[in-house]
């Protein structure tokens, strides 16, 4: 799993990058592509999208934007596709401010965001939301085991319902395993 990739953008596309490093070129899907500049040197902070037909690599210019959009698309009916343009005409605070004022109007802005989805994002993350410390796990979960899960594409509601039945004194790798069990059922 990647969590940021440093390199030079080699390619920028209508919807993606390719940054070079170490003479690997790694396609990610961004918001902006155009905020970019061929040939100048990021650090780009990535979401590895792994299922069944599709390994895609998701890129944000900060921690806090990657935060938001894990906690975005642990949201029913919101996927990887459908919040990444969030981020190109809106910014994380007005996002995080839109949620915790129940704005649908300004949810709805972004494409293919509608009624029903603006309410479910508004349902499910309205006040675990605060600013600048856009938490990705929840205190009491074990983070580790959490973050790892996250990283495999799992959603953060079915994280949370099989995390409490993981046992704790488990080494990391048990812990994984156990919960891709309780997971799987």
């Amino acid at each position: 799993m990647y969590g940021y990739i440093k390199g030079i953008i080699k390619e920028i596309e209508s919807n993606h990058i390719i940054i070079d490093n170490n003479d690997i070129g790694y396609l990610i899907y961004v918001a902006n592509p155009y905020y970019y500049k061929i040939d100048e040197t990021y650090t780009i902070y990535t979401y590895n999208c792994i299922r069944e037909d599709e390994y895609s690599l998701y890129g944000f210019k900060n921690k806090e934007e990657l935060n938001l959009f894990l906690k975005l698309i642990s949201v029913k009916g919101l996927g990887p596709k459908m919040a990444l343009p969030m981020f190109a005409t809106g910014s994380t605070t007005g996002i995080i401010d839109a949620i915790d004022r129940e704005n649908v109007l300004y949810l709805k802005k972004f494409p293919k965001i509608g009624d029903k989805v603006a309410r479910q994002i508004i349902l499910d993350l309205k006040g675990k939301l605060n600013g600048n410390q856009i938490s990705l796990l929840d205190n009491n979960s074990n983070d580790e085991l959490t973050e790892a899960l996250v990283a495999l594409g799992y959603k953060q509601a079915d994280i949370k319902k099989i995390v409490k039945n993981v046992d704790a004194n488990l080494t990391i790798e048990n812990q994984i395993k156990e919960a891709l069990k309780l997971l799987l059922k």
